[in-house]
């Protein structure tokens, strides 16, 4: 079992409350994620996959930190750091929207949740928006307070997550709906339960509110679990490229905009409501992008993980794109990526090459997502 000597910490790097039970539970590596450690293994990267879609696994996402928005003018406030129409959400509810600058490149695409009309958590992928928030709300004239709360989160993800969570509530989450959230407690932990995740399978998301408890909320899962067959996991790159799902700044950054990302649906261009971006959007829009996101399947011999660098896409010797995500899919028998590519090259049935670390291979375009059964659609 592994044990905190094991690896190199330093105090610039913060651990989430959840830290001592993963290491206690075996996890093998980490990665950094907001400054925070992300457990990225608990060993054999296709144990976690079958774990997920057939049982349940619990990850320690609590590296994906809130930034809270509340006072006054919280709801304008925040309606200035999307695209995506914010009018109509009400309380209790989450939403998948994306954060753009002012040249429409996307910032962050986090989670959403309305605590309150006054209050709201940006649930962060990876990048630092409560520094680039506090610069927005400074000359935005507006009566804001920007914060990070005490709220770390884990995710109960796969198909038996709700026999967990009835063995530790009864039938009180039976009917949350996919995402919308609620206060609970549990042996007195203070939480807020989403239906929400970052696996594209049924699952929930326990916001811890009080990180000296972190460890007692682990084991209070774990031990329920158990029985269903939950194991301790982490975030599957194998199930998030088969969704399509994207990872920030592998697939994204503010050098894509939605519209590469075919994620238009999220820019709402007529609402009377400003935001950031909105006149680059529109430009965007009315020219169409120069590059859109696909999916390839790339032929040869199963790879053996996931990419560690950009591959570049060539179509008749000519460099056409890049590959930002790569994995091999035991349940598709593939192997399946994410790509940008030249928008006129994009073409779905489109032949391909990708020059890999050991060479050059055929691959073909395709649509996305390359498995998604139409369960757990972002809202």
């Amino acid at each position: 079992m592994s044990q905190p000597s094991d690896f190199l910490f330093g105090t610039q790097v913060r651990k989430s409350p959840f830290f001592d039970a993963t290491v206690r539970w075996g996890v093998e590596a980490f990665s950094i994620y907001n400054h925070m450690y992300l457990p990225r293994s608990f060993g054999d990267p296709v144990a976690n996959f079958w774990n997920l879609v057939d049982h349940a696994i619990l990850c320690d996402v609590g590296a994906e930190r809130q930034v809270e928005v509340s006072g006054p003018d919280a709801a304008r406030f925040m309606q200035l750091l999307t695209p995506r129409n914010l009018a109509k959400m009400k309380p209790g509810q989450c939403k998948y929207i994306l954060l753009t600058d002012e040249d429409g490149g996307v910032l962050n695409d986090p989670i959403l949740l309305k605590l309150a009309e006054d209050r709201f958590w940006i649930s962060l992928s990876d990048s630092d928006i409560l520094l680039w928030a506090r610069g927005v709300a400074v000359h935005s004239g507006m009566d804001v307070t920007l914060d990070e709360p005490d709220a770390s989160p884990l995710q109960l993800q796969g198909p038996k997550s709700l026999a967990v969570m009835q063995s530790l509530f009864g039938d009180a989450f039976d009917d949350l709906a996919h995402f919308h959230h609620r206060e609970a407690e549990l042996h007195g932990i203070p939480l807020i339960v989403s239906r929400t995740g970052w696996s594209k399978e049924f699952g929930f998301e326990l916001f811890l509110l009080d990180a000296s408890r972190g460890d007692e909320l682990w084991e209070l899962v774990m031990a329920a679990g158990l029985p269903h067959g939950l194991k301790p996991g982490h975030t599957s790159t194998i199930r998030r490229i088969e969704g399509a799902l994207l990872s920030y700044r592998a697939d994204a950054d503010s050098r894509t905009n939605p519209y590469e990302l075919n994620l238009g649906r999220l820019v709402d261009l007529d609402m009377e409501a400003d935001f950031i971006g909105k006149a680059a959007l529109r430009r965007i829009k009315e020219e169409g992008p120069k590059r859109r996101q696909v999916g390839l399947v790339i032929d040869g011999e199963p790879l053996s993980g996931a990419n560690t660098e950009y591959w570049a896409v060539t179509r008749d010797g000519t460099d056409i794109g890049t590959v930002t995500s790569a994995i091999h899919s035991p349940r598709l028998n593939q192997n399946i990526a994410l790509a940008l590519l030249a928008a006129d090259e994009a073409e779905r049935g489109a032949k391909v090459q990708v020059e890999m670390p050991d060479g050059k291979r055929s691959a073909e375009v395709t649509d996305l997502p390359f498995y998604d059964p139409g369960n757990e659609k972002s809202a």
